[in-house]
């Protein structure tokens, strides 16, 4: 169950997973439609940024995408499970994954805007609230979540 680099035909695949994944949550069509700019992967994001992707039997199961702030602090931009397997231990294995990886890497500190349903599994990893971030949706903030990580 290798976790490895996407690719930029990966693009509309990962693009597609990220809307299930988010309308899994029960955001009406909508709502889904306003983010989806927010949520499309693109073939240059995937070539800006480190984008890595779990595929099992040619079926692609999730993602994680992250981006350098500085040379010690980095971004979590995107963590998605396609919901037919939200509840299994792959999002945990992604997030392993990806804490495995970027202390490798020498990053200290790790961010990320959370959607307020993803919030326990985030604190379940260490992760605390630093902050809230004012959405399109009136009175919903999502929380600011920040992890330091201890150095290799």
């Amino acid at each position: 169950m290798p976790i490895t680099k996407a690719k930029k035909p990966d693009a509309s695949i990962l693009t597609e997973l990220t809307i299930r994944s988010k309308s899994y949550w029960e955001y009406g069509q909508e709502q889904i439609e306003a983010w989806r700019p927010e949520l499309t992967i693109t073939e240059k994001y995937i070539s800006e940024n480190q984008v890595y992707k779990l595929v099992i039997d040619d079926l692609l199961i999730g993602f994680y995408a992250y981006q350098a702030e500085t040379k010690t602090d980095i971004k979590l931009n995107f963590l998605f499970v396609d919901p037919k397997f939200i509840g299994k231990g792959y999002g945990k294995k992604l997030m392993t994954d990806f804490l495995k990886r970027i202390k490798k890497s020498g990053f200290v500190k790790v961010t990320l805007n959370a959607d307020p349903n993803a919030k326990k599994f985030y604190i379940a990893f260490g992760f605390h609230v630093i902050g809230k971030l004012k959405t399109t949706i009136p009175y919903r903030f999502l929380p600011i979540m920040k992890l330091d990580l201890k150095p290799n």
